[in-house]
């Protein structure tokens, strides 16, 4: 990756679900390593839509996308699975995998796309579910914990293996504010190292929050992304 080239830039970039009735907007957004796009998705159902195409999961009717300087729809198949190995996410949705447990949810992403050795990971995973308030890591299954634990385990998930870009959809959920604060200590340390990071938020005590160190704060509608 060029030294001077954005984490993430998509520019006009556009693509259609199965679920699109109308046609999507196109999109124009580049995050240079440490910046942080806080984005409103209050009033919009597409901030899962938004993070696939980040994620080069959808092809393209118009634009490009690019990911640390390499261009998704260039790329062959196996080439993209391993660079998303570099993102880390909380879903909208939660995809959790029902019958196994959170510890081993929490895991899989970088079992699946790194050669990190199992032991050293799950040390770094039991770390991380300390910082965002878990006892340690959780073994049940995801429909055995609490919903804000559940939380707290979505967001070791997303920041496991320091990636390089993170995709937070509306992690707090607008019920769990106490895990604001080491949301925003880990989104640091991770601007510090150089990534780069978008939180859609559904969230008014979110996205009012005066603490938001955001360098880009924008709006997701009809028209795309524009500045709040």
């Amino acid at each position: 990756m060029d030294p001077g080239s954005p984490i993430l830039e998509l520019a006009a970039a556009q693509a259609r679900s199965d679920t699109d009735e109308v046609p999507a907007p196109k999109i124009d957004l580049r995050l240079a390593a440490g910046e942080f796009a806080l984005v409103d998705a209050r009033h919009s159902a597409r901030p899962t839509w938004l993070a696939d195409l980040c994620c080069g999961l959808f092809p393209l009717t118009a634009g490009s996308v690019h990911f640390l300087g390499r261009d998704w729809s260039a790329m062959p198949q196996n080439y993209a699975a391993a660079l998303r190995g570099h993102i880390g996410r909380v879903f909208l949705s939660g995809s959790w995998i029902g019958f196994i447990d959170v510890a081993a949810n929490i895991m899989l992403p970088s079992l699946h796309h790194t050669r990190d050795d199992p032991i050293a990971l799950r040390e770094r995973a039991t770390a991380l579910s300390c910082f965002f308030g878990l006892p340690g890591l959780p073994l049940v299954r995801p429909g055995d914990l609490a919903a804000s634990d559940l939380a707290r385990a979505a967001c070791v998930r997303a920041f496991l293996g320091e990636p390089e870009l993170l995709l937070l959809e509306s992690p707090v959920q607008g019920r769990f504010a106490s895990l604001i604060a080491p949301l925003l200590d880990a989104l640091a340390s991770a601007r510090d190292r150089g990534a780069a990071a978008i939180w859609f938020t559904r969230s008014d005590l979110v996205w009012h929050d005066p603490s938001m160190p955001a360098t880009h704060r924008l709006r997701l509608g009809e028209r795309g992304l524009v500045p709040a």
